[in-house]
């Protein structure tokens, strides 16, 4: 394999260690924990190495470089990468874009993916730094927002890589590529507009035999962040009969931080819900930027939910009861034939006659 094709595919599996970097995004006021991000260490004493926001003249204690700019606004900032190991480094330090993955997690686009957002922003004076062991090295960059770019939040992160050959277990030389990161949130200035969509809404019945025990309800829901800055917020599922009898009500799901455009589905499981012929499921969506909170978002489905019992017992009855009045429809009445009375002679004053019609000669 060559290495170029092994060093993209070991990128992508190793990208959830720019999770490490940070916890969740905070607010700009918020108090920065001051550890920075750093590196593991395998058995045999691999790289370790630590990337944070930082100064000309060492770490600020920033978590993440926040910023608040206008179109065409530029800046210089610093990164501070720590080689905690006991040999000298070189990193491939560059920025490069963020998106929301499927599960909610905050990720960084991998190694063999441009940037085209506020990753391509950002501007070293070159991407390859030494840094000797046990040392620290500040290195400025440029952040530089286009004319026309788009109001709202744009993130990103600032990356320290490391490339290291490995000898794979069938003795095969690939090249891993080691990645650490710091968050960037910039929210370019303009008109905010925070919005968020449930996209669908998908529910499905688990009828059970015994009615009276109750089924599985599962409420499945899509949400899209469908403005340009980030969102949270809690999302809960009411669930209701026939004329809005409510049958159960999910305690408030926390909803991950969504960048604008990103997308996360919830997945609630009621049970003990009666069939009730029909049932309801209702989406009640609260959400919130790091400003402000949002109008609900309301959006239900429903699903077909016969008591299947009930309904045969029912079924069983009327066949019985029709078939009963059908038996008695048929039954023979005391006009409709002849009766053995009827071909016996009359008896006139004790003397029996016999009406033998006309005489014939």
């Amino acid at each position: 394999m060559p290495l170029p094709t092994a060093l993209s595919r070991a990128s992508v599996a190793l990208a959830a260690a720019l999770l490490t970097a940070s916890a969740l995004p905070a607010p700009a006021d918020a108090a920065p924990a001051p550890s920075p991000s750093a590196g593991g260490a395998d058995r045999s004493g691999a790289a370790r190495w630590a990337v944070q926001p930082s100064s000309a003249k060492g770490p600020t204690g920033r978590n993440y470089f926040i910023y608040d700019l206008a179109p065409g606004s530029t800046l210089t900032d610093h990164v501070g990468i720590t080689n905690l190991g006991d040999r000298p480094l070189t990193f491939d330090v560059y920025g490069t874009d963020a998106y929301t993955t499927a599960d909610g997690a905050f990720a960084l686009l991998p190694a063999d993916r441009p940037a085209t957002d506020v990753g391509s922003w950002i501007r070293f004076e070159r991407r390859a730094w030494t840094v000797p062991p046990g040392e620290r090295v500040d290195i400025p960059f440029r952040l530089a927002v286009p004319a026309d770019a788009t109001p709202g939040d744009h993130a990103g992160g600032v990356i320290g890589a490391v490339a290291r050959a490995r000898t794979t277990a069938d003795g095969q030389r690939v090249l891993v590529d080691q990645r650490l990161a710091a968050r960037v949130h910039l929210r370019v200035t303009g008109p905010v507009r925070p919005a968020v969509t449930v996209e669908s809404v998908d529910v499905s019945y688990d009828n059970p035999v015994d009615p009276f025990a109750g089924g599985d309800l599962v409420v499945r829901y899509r949400v899209r962040n469908t403005g340009n800055v980030r969102v949270t917020g809690s999302g809960t599922v009411r669930v209701a009969g026939p004329f809005g009898w409510e049958q159960a009500r999910t305690s408030p799901t926390d909803l991950p931080e969504l960048l604008p455009g990103g997308t996360f589905t919830v997945t609630e499981r009621i049970t003990g819900v009666p069939p009730l012929l029909r049932l309801t499921a209702e989406v009640d969506l609260a959400a919130t930027t790091t400003d402000t909170a949002l109008p609900p978002v309301l959006r239900s489905a429903g699903v077909w939910a016969p008591p299947w019992v009930p309904l045969a017992l029912l079924a069983v009855a009327g066949c019985w009861g029709g078939l009963r009045w059908w038996r008695r429809r048929r039954a023979p009445g005391d006009g409709g034939r002849a009766t053995a009375d009827d071909a016996r002679p009359t008896v006139d004053g004790g003397q029996a006659t016999v009406d033998a019609g006309p005489a014939t000669a």
